[in-house]
């Protein structure tokens, strides 16, 4: 009996010569332990996937939300088509107003008159409001003019007063009406007249807006 034979052991366990058996682990570890692989790889995942439901359902912070807060970043629409110019304004200089009183306070119409003189308008009638508008004008006054006024001589005026109406009548002449009313006090300063008109002539374009 060979010494590699244990004590006890013979017949088909009976190791002859001096080489050593070869010890081949069972295939069905193999298979054991590649499972359990696979089955940590899954939970893994299972585990990652309820994390993202999470994150989604509950805004998270974490990339899913930077990403969303990116994709719905506003971005400006592309420019319309350049806008017809708009007409010429006439310069004050072009323009004749008749100032009107319809408060109860004397002279107003007068010394309103003279600062519209220096700021470069021409000056027509000056005096008393027209019984239509005597004692009829709560606000701080009505710009009135013929309706092409309303895109010259109205709108330029109109910057020397705030608050003032708008309106039109059958006139064929060019010069417009400023009827002070009760509420007037004073024009507007030259800075903000001038800041009126700097905008008149060069109005903004339209800001794009983007859709919720």
């Amino acid at each position: 009996m060979s010494m590699l034979t244990p004590p006890g052991m013979g017949g088909k366990y009976r190791v002859t010569g001096n080489t050593y058996p070869r010890m081949r682990r069972p295939r069905r570890r193999g298979r054991i332990a590649l499972a359990s692989v696979a089955a940590v790889a899954a939970l893994g995942l299972a585990g990652w996937g309820t994390l993202q439901l999470i994150d989604v359902f509950g805004g998270g912070s974490g990339s899913t939300a930077r990403h969303t807060t990116a994709g719905s970043s506003c971005k400006p629409a592309k420019p319309a088509a350049a806008p017809a110019p708009a007409p010429a304004l006439p310069k004050p200089g072009q323009i004749t107003v008749n100032v009107y009183n319809a408060t109860p306070r004397s002279g107003l119409a007068k010394s309103t008159a003279d600062e519209l003189q220096k700021r470069g308008f021409a000056i027509g009638k000056v005096g008393n409001a027209p019984a239509a508008y005597d004692k009829k004008v709560p606000g701080t006054g009505i710009l009135l003019g013929a309706p092409t006024a309303t895109k010259g001589a109205l709108p330029v005026l109109g910057t020397q007063l705030k608050g003032a109406s708008l309106k039109t009548d059958a006139r064929a002449t060019a010069d417009v009406d400023l009827i002070l009313g009760t509420a007037f006090k004073t024009l507007a300063t030259p800075s903000d007249a001038t800041a009126a008109m700097t905008t008149l002539l060069h109005p903004k374009p339209p800001t794009p807006t983007c859709a919720k």
